[in-house]
């Protein structure tokens, strides 16, 4: 479903991506882990047209959408969840679904946009409770909820989500897992950056490495487990 092809991208005359190949598959989560500055992030920005790719090419559905504008990207059903979550603070938990249906408006219509509200909120009972509080006042982890759920509305076929887990406690981590396990189920393909690799891998099939801006491992997620370079650098093990 979406292809990444030898990218490179970065910010002015800084590359940060060096030649960038990745593949993610229909219904499949893949994940992407390394530290902090390796280009995960960047790579996120780059396939949603944020920061503009310099070499290579980005496949999404069939379709190059290298030089795609973001919105364009959004409407044939890439949604980007970022880091930080940057949800609608001032506005209540519903007004930040409505919102994030911009982009499919007028193609949903009233009904489609009540369909995909009712979806969301069972997949977040939650937010349904918490409907009409202002956003800025929810938990860490309500607020990953909520932008989960707002990128939802778009209708995606694959999500990229960066790292969903930053500031949770353990036990809404795991939370936040089963609601991503449930997409997949549900036939969403999802392209996840961590840092926090035991948990990336215990939900992904398949998963990269990224490391100042190269990949430099891949295999499924048993076999970067049984890595023992993975486990010096991402799981706190020693070899």
């Amino acid at each position: 479903m979406l292809q990444v092809e030898k990218v490179y991208s970065g910010y002015g005359a800084l590359e940060v991506l060096h030649g960038v190949s990745l593949a993610v598959g229909a219904a499949e989560i893949v994940c992407l882990i390394g530290a902090n500055g390796g280009g995960k992030t960047t790579l996120l920005h780059t396939i949603s047209h944020l920061v503009p790719c310099k070499s290579g090419r980005i496949v999404f559905d069939g379709q190059d959408i290298t030089l795609f504008p973001s919105y364009r990207i959004v409407k044939i059903g890439l949604v980007h969840i970022p880091q930080g979550r940057e949800i609608f603070g001032p506005f209540t938990v519903d007004e930040n679904l409505t919102i994030a249906t911009y982009s499919k408006y007028r193609a949903l219509g009233n009904k489609g946009r009540e369909q995909q509200r009712k979806l969301v909120y069972e997949l977040f009972p939650i937010l349904f409770e918490r409907r009409n509080q202002i956003a800025q006042t929810l938990s860490g982890g309500e607020q990953q909820m909520l932008a989960i759920a707002r990128g939802l509305m778009a209708q995606p076929k694959l999500l990229v989500v960066d790292e969903p887990s930053l500031g949770l406690s353990p036990l809404i981590i795991e939370d936040v897992g089963r609601r991503l396990l449930q997409l997949k189920k549900e036939g969403i393909g999802i392209l996840l950056v961590e840092q926090n690799a035991f948990f990336a891998l215990r939900l992904a099939n398949r998963g990269y490495v990224l490391e100042s801006g190269y990949i430099t491992l891949e295999g499924s997620s048993q076999e970067l487990l049984r890595s023992e370079r993975l486990k010096q650098l991402y799981l706190g093990e020693a070899g």
